[in-house]
């Protein structure tokens, strides 16, 4: 029996099933996927990463029983044989019932992501009053002063690293940058998904134009709806992907999940609301491009692809590039997207 097979194994006991069929599931970097049959039904075993303290399943579950009696498709914990939301054997694991869908790395058309944003909007109308108690959350994530002084240690820890004449000129130019950005509005944090990445969401597999449900919850909690729409937006309107060097800004993209967000939310938002939609943008892509230079350095956080890059640190230059290019595209069009925020909602 290989390691992996034995791996797996003694995690599904946690749910009393023997002589499944496991096979890996997906491209994630974070948690390791595996897809699960057992007695002619489908499930999704997850082998969580140790960034995450076991209670966030609390939060999953909370949020999830609201979203299903509120009538979305949403996921459901499976518990394992003693009640438990999780299982420890050599790591933390949880399991989910499956759901059949199909997920996206770049958007396909605005009919796409007009049902996303709507999805989304619906999402937090939802949360929205609840009165929901998060633990277990990881604190500080969208800092952005914090992260420029880690990357200014890491260009002191690391001064003889072999990427520091590409890592140092990026470096001084994303402090500049950061300087010249307008302060977010003051909004009371709410409950967001936390990763709003178009992966992220699940389309129907027979018609991928129709978003059926938010997945990886590990990072639902309190936030700031700068960045929360903020972190969707470079993704879902970023025609290249995270691994090119350049960005491709399409605001049609932007224009269509605003509307099915506003549709979806039901009520008109505020002006600081529109603020904030207008800065997460801006404040995301920069905060990323600084999170991912300073990786290029440590080589110590983020997953990376073996396949197409060197190391962790050249993977990590690219992407640092990469959204250093969508923040210099959204600033150059911040006129433009006000207009656009403010036509409707």
């Amino acid at each position: 029996m290989s390691e992996f097979e034995e791996v797996t194994r003694q995690a599904l006991l946690g749910w009393g099933f023997c002589n499944a069929m496991v096979a890996p599931l997906g491209t994630g970097l974070v948690n390791r996927t595996f897809l699960v049959e057992h007695a002619n039904k489908n499930f999704v075993l997850q082998q969580v990463n140790a960034i995450f303290d076991p209670r966030i399943h609390e939060n999953i579950h909370a949020v999830t029983n609201l979203l299903a009696r509120a009538g979305l498709t949403t996921l459901e914990l499976v518990p394992t044989l003693d009640g438990r939301l999780w299982s420890e054997s050599a790591g933390v694991w949880r399991m989910y019932r499956h759901i059949d869908g199909v997920s996206f790395d770049t958007a396909t058309s605005g009919a796409q992501v007009r049902s996303a944003g709507r999805l989304v909007g619906t999402f937090h109308a939802v949360l929205e009053p609840a009165a929901l108690e998060f633990v277990g959350a990881r604190l500080g994530v969208h800092h952005t002063e914090r992260h420029l002084a880690s990357l200014q240690r890491a260009l002191v820890a690391h001064e003889g690293h072999r990427l520091m004449n590409d890592v140092r000129p990026l470096a001084e130019e994303l402090v500049l940058a950061a300087g010249r950005l307008p302060s977010l509005p003051e909004l009371a944090l709410r409950p967001g998904h936390g990763d709003l990445k178009l992966s992220n969401v699940l389309f129907e597999r027979t018609e991928p134009s129709r978003a059926l449900c938010l997945v990886d919850l590990d990072t639902v909690g309190p936030i700031h709806l700068a960045h929360e729409l903020g972190d969707m937006w470079r993704s879902w309107c970023n025609r290249a992907t995270e691994d090119d060097a350049e960005a491709k800004l399409d605001l049609d993209i932007m224009r269509e999940s605003w509307l099915g967000y506003c549709e979806g939310l039901g009520r008109s938002l505020t002006a600081d609301e529109r603020e904030s939609a207008l800065l997460g943008i801006e404040w995301i892509s920069l905060e990323l491009s600084v999170r991912f230079a300073a990786d290029a350095l440590n080589e110590a956080y983020f997953g990376w692809n073996s396949v197409k890059f060197a190391s962790l640190g050249d993977h990590n230059l690219r992407r640092a590039r990469g959204q250093w290019s969508l923040h210099r595209a959204v600033c150059r069009t911040r006129q433009e997207r006000r207009s656009l925020l403010d036509s409707t909602g």
